[in-house]
C-alpha cells in the first residue's frame, strides 16, 4: 500500500504512530521568539486537557531541553526511543544526546536522516499534538518536514519589524508551495509594556502582521507582548505557563493555541478531538 498522505499535504509522508495532529512552528527569520513561543503554545494545549508532545527539529541550535527544564537521555526499548517528559509535555531533542557546547556539523542528507529519525523512531504515546519546533528560514529541515512527515498545518511566529515580516512572508510562501495549511501568524514582541513607568510603546512597529495576514488569506491568530517574564521562564525551565498560569500572559497563549486548533483540517479517520473554546474575562 502507497504512503497515506496527511490532511494537510506533504504527498511522501507516511503517518506517525502515536500522533494525530503535527503543527510546525516556524519563522523565517531567528531571533523572534519562535522557541519560547512553541514552548508556551505546547504548555497552552495541555493546559485545555490535550495530550502533547514536543519534537525540537532546530537540530542545529535545540532549545527545548532548557526551556522545558529536562536533563537526562532518552532510553531505547525494543529499537525506538522513549521521549522525556517535562510539565506533561512528552519530548524529543537531539540536544539530550549531546553537550551543550557541541556544535552540530552535519550536512543535508544528515540533517534530513536524523529529523526522520527523531519522528519516526520515538515512541510518541497518544498525542493530540505534536508540536515541531521548526529552525529558521526555508531549509533542508523544511524541506523534509514538507515531503517526508505528515504535517496537519503550520504556524508563522514574527515580530511586527519589517525584516522579519519579509522573511515570514517566505516562509508562507513555502508552505504554500508544498501545500502544508498556514493556520495563521502570531505577532510576537508586539508591544512593550515598562514594568515601571506602565508606558506602552511598539518598539518593532506595529500592524504589519495583521496586513500580512490579510495578504496571504490568513488569520492573525494573537498578539503577544515583549515581556521580561516570558523570556526568564524560558531560561529558567519554568515558561510562563507553569510559573504563572493565571495570568494574562498564559490567557494570550492559550486563546492563539485555541484558534489555531479549531482551524486544523479535518483529518479522514478517525475523527480527531478538538481543544474547547475556553472564554476569558
Amino acid at each position: 500500500m502507497p504512503p497515506r498522505a496527511s490532511a494537510g499535504g506533504s504527498t511522501g509522508s507516511r503517518s506517525v504512530p502515536g500522533v494525530k495532529h503535527l503543527i510546525a512552528i516556524a519563522s523565517g527569520k531567528g531571533g523572534v521568539g519562535k522557541s519560547t513561543t512553541a514552548t508556551n503554545l505546547a504548555l497552552a494545549l495541555t493546559a485545555e486537557g490535550a495530550r502533547v508532545g514536543m519534537l525540537d527539529a532546530d537540530l542545529y541550535g535545540p532549545s527545548q531541553p532548557r526551556m522545558l527544564g529536562i536533563t537526562g537521555s532518552p532510553e531505547t526499548r525494543d529499537g525506538k526511543m522513549e521521549p522525556l517528559e517535562g510539565h506533561g509535555i512528552q519530548t524529543m531533542s537531539i540536544g539530550f544526546m549531546m553537550a551543550d557546547d557541541t556544535p552540530v556539523i552535519w550536512r543535508g542528507p544528515m540533517v534530513t536522516r536524523a529529523l526522520q529519525q527523531l519522528v519516526y523512531e520515538t515512541r510518541w504515546d497518544n498525542l493530540d499534538y505534536l508540536i515541531i519546533d521548526l529552525p529558521p528560514g526555508t531549509g533542508d529541515i523544511h524541506l523534509t518536514m514538507a515531503q517526508k512527515i505528515p504535517v496537519s498545518g503550520a504556524v508563522i511566529v514574527t515580530t511586527p519589524q519589517d525584516i522579519a515580516l519579509l522573511d515570514a512572508r517566505k516562509g508562507i510562501a513555502m508552505f504554500e508551495k508544498v501545500g502544508i495549511p498556514v493556520l495563521g501568524i502570531i505577532e510576537n514582541m508586539s508591544t512593550h509594556v515598562c514594568s515601571e513607568c506602565g508606558h506602552e510603546e511598539h518598539i518593532f512597529g506595529h500592524g504589519g502582521a495583521v496586513e500580512m495576514a490579510r495578504q496571504f488569506g490568513t488569520r492573525l491568530l494573537g498578539e503577544l507582548p515583549l515581556d521580561i517574564r516570558i523570556r526568564e521562564g524560558a531560561d529558567s525551565g519554568k515558561p510562563v505557563l507553569v510559573s504563572e498560569p493565571d495570568s494574562a500572559l498564559s490567557s494570550a497563549y492559550r486563546s492563539i493555541a485555541q484558534g489555531f486548533a479549531r482551524h486544523l483540517p479535518e483529518p479522514r479517520s478517525p475523527k480527531l478531538p478538538r481543544v474547547p473554546e475556553v472564554v476569558v474575562d
